[in-house]
């Protein structure tokens, strides 16, 4: 199948090479990834309903959830939230077939809750969260829908992905990562609501964290500073594992013990207390905010995985660029791939697909044009397992 993809050069300085590098990850606990996940969550919710009751992944678009801070009183040896967490489900869903109504405001609330209390382990979701569900209703007629024979695109729209990972990306990442599902294991006092800035300068790279500690875990200023202490630590040998450049660490540079300021929370989440979250506000679909590379604004939680490109183009941006790089055996520094799509055409058949590749030293644009090509085409002809591979957790969004 004849498809418009392009390759050129792509005429910039490596990545690795360039003087100033800045990366951002917001933590899972960070209230923009709160509603990234929910949203998220709540669309693999309806799929599944979708799928039992239909055998197939039905319109719906949950990509516009709100999280709206309440408000606590934080101390040392455990204080209270004095104000729920209210937390909005906007968007649409597919509510009626063929005259038969769906429990889609349930399953929306059940998916939601289920999620935030997989991620937050000091939030009583059932006293410290007000959940509404204001997600849209729509009727179709099933028998129109199996007569489609082609997966149309819902928009005009494009996605991005580069690869490989630089240094610098690689460890905010993976620090993020290791603080919240690894590290979180074993410093209970440390909590979910983690964000790592990485700034690199030349051949070193800086990292300042903000972790969210939890009062109930420690009981006074000295054990909050070895809480930090140990964060710092136990980072820093993970960061031995991932560069070979020096890694300086900062953990909770806002504090102010003279004045009594610490990032000292009750749940371990700053949605706590007033920060407000909102979906499309943190990282892209490669789980990374980074300025110095080509980044879509497009949200791509909570879209429908079967044709919104907003979303299958950003994860399919990426993953052909993380295989044009490995099946290229080194021959390719650093990749580019922008994906446009047009409203009404199928989802296979982008408007371009753009390649933009820095061959390795020494080896030309035409020895690794057909590699690029045919990686693309082959993830364009298996578009459809991209569902799949959400509803099985074998891609993240955020």
């Amino acid at each position: 199948m004849a498809r418009n993809i392009q390759v050129e050069p792509l005429r910039t300085v490596h990545i690795e090479e360039q003087a100033v590098e800045l990366v951002e990850r917001k933590g899972l606990g960070h209230p923009d990834s709160i509603a990234d996940g929910i949203s998220e969550s709540v669309s693999r919710g309806l799929c599944r309903m979708y799928l039992d009751e239909f055998g197939r992944i039905l319109h719906h678009n949950t990509d516009e959830t709100e999280v709206v801070g309440g408000a606590s009183e934080p101390k040392f040896g455990g204080g209270k939230v004095t104000q729920p967490i209210y937390i909005l489900l906007v968007g649409r869903a597919t509510t009626e077939v063929d005259g038969q109504k769906l429990p889609f405001r349930q399953v929306a609330i059940d998916a939601a809750k289920s999620y935030v209390k997989s991620v937050c382990a000091h939030l009583d979701v059932d006293r410290q969260v007000e959940f509404d569900c204001r997600i849209g209703s729509g009727s179709i007629d099933l028998r129109g829908v199996f007569e489609q024979k082609e997966v149309l695109a819902n928009d005009t729209s494009f996605g991005v992905g580069f690869a490989p990972l630089s240094d610098t990306e690689r460890l905010v990442l993976e620090s993020e990562r290791f603080l919240t599902t690894r590290l979180k294991k074993k410093l209970p006092a440390l909590g979910e609501d983690v964000k790592v800035m990485g700034f690199r300068s030349g051949e070193s790279i800086r990292l300042t964290v903000a972790a969210a500690l939890v009062d109930s875990e420690i009981a006074n200023p000295k054990e909050y500073q070895a809480v930090c202490e140990e964060i710092h630590d136990k980072l820093a040998d993970q960061a031995a594992k991932l560069t070979n450049r020096a890694v300086e660490i900062n953990v909770n540079t806002a504090d102010d013990p003279e004045l009594g300021r610490y990032y000292l929370t009750v749940t371990g989440l700053s949605m706590e207390a007033g920060d407000d979250g909102s979906v499309g506000r943190g990282n892209r679909a490669n789980g990374l905010i980074t300025p110095c590379r080509p980044m879509s604004l497009e949200a791509s939680a909570g879209k429908n995985p079967v044709n919104h490109v907003g979303k299958i183009y950003n994860l399919l941006g990426n993953l052909i660029a993380q295989d044009i790089v490995k099946e290229s055996g080194g021959n390719v520094k650093e990749v580019h791939v922008r994906i446009l799509s047009q409203i009404g055409k199928p989802v296979d058949q982008p408007q371009v697909a753009s390649l933009q590749l820095l061959p390795a030293a020494g080896v030309k644009l035409p020895q690794v044009r057909k590699v690029a090509e045919d990686v693309a085409q082959g993830w364009f002809d298996r578009i459809d397992t991209i569902p799949q591979r959400l509803l099985t957790d074998r891609l993240t969004v955020f």
